[in-house]
């Protein structure tokens, strides 16, 4: 019985995440839609025709830039905290946390807007700007995402490993990082939909020079009568983390179900071959 609720649970909750996306899809593909009728009159792609002319491929470029960029500078720093703060060899654990739950504590507008005037006179560029505060309010994401992948596995299987004859550097490729590996990997997603999904960041700290799909999609938002195209860009917006997410979730899950045959089949070599090889 389990494993039906666990089904209806899942169909439940993705039904109550999809149906508010459920008009976005019909403005997507609608040319007009007039009250009081219940589905759009005239169907067509005048909303996407408008949001490729106001930039959405570049946007989406930018988009996926950026996440990858907070993505790659947050994921190694949240995966070294997190060793310290799952194998707790931090002697004040208690200040690490308070430290990593600052930036989520600080609203990112009041953030930017303090920051924006510091970064104007000193010449940093947009780029480098949005990139390191966006790491910032990412890094308690990877951080505990990777504690949680540390507190998992014991602290001595390097040591096991080291006794086995590998290197340090041998131990912690073979050995820790694959046991945390599902860990960073959704570490570095959360990162790069931080990356992705961020708005006021992006758009004070840029200074409307780096356009992203959130900022086009706020900016067109922001306009009357064109929801073809606002839906267009939600769509095209939204589409791609989903997409993303959904990949990534079943990576994982198809990598734990095969998981106990390859470790079986790895245990067959010797062990200092397997540590070694």
């Amino acid at each position: 019985m389990r494993r039906p609720a666990l089904v209806l649970a899942g169909t439940a909750a993705l039904v109550w995440l999809l149906l508010p996306l459920l008009p976005i899809g019909l403005w997507a593909g609608a040319d007009r839609w007039s009250f009081p009728d219940a589905l759009p009159q005239d169907w067509g792609t005048r909303g996407w025709s408008e949001a490729r002319g106001a930039g959405l491929a570049e946007a989406l470029q930018r988009s996926m830039l950026l996440g990858i960029a907070v993505a790659a500078v947050a994921t190694p720093l949240g995966a070294m905290v997190g060793r310290l703060l799952g194998w707790r060899l931090t002697r004040h654990p208690r200040v690490v946390v308070l430290a990593l739950l600052v930036p989520l504590l600080l609203p990112p507008f009041a953030v930017s807007m303090g920051l924006d005037v510091i970064v104007l006179r000193l010449g940093v560029p947009e780029l480098v700007s949005v990139v390191s505060v966006l790491v910032v309010f990412a890094l308690p994401y990877t951080a505990y995402t990777c504690a949680v992948g540390y507190a998992r596995c014991s602290p001595g299987i390097e040591e096991q490993a080291r006794a086995l004859g590998a290197s340090q550097r041998q131990a912690r490729r073979r050995v820790t990082l694959p046991a945390v590996r599902s860990s960073l990997v959704i570490a570095a997603l959360l990162a790069f939909l931080v990356g992705w999904s961020d708005y006021v960041v992006t758009l004070l700290l840029g200074g409307g020079q780096l356009v992203t799909a959130p900022v086009l999609l706020g900016a067109a938002a922001s306009g009357s009568g064109n929801e073809p195209a606002v839906a267009a860009l939600a769509v095209a917006t939204v589409g791609p983390p989903v997409l993303l997410v959904a990949a990534v979730l079943g990576a994982i899950a198809w990598s734990s179900r095969h998981r106990t045959a390859d470790r079986t089949s790895h245990l067959d070599m010797p062990a200092a071959e397997r540590i070694t090889a």
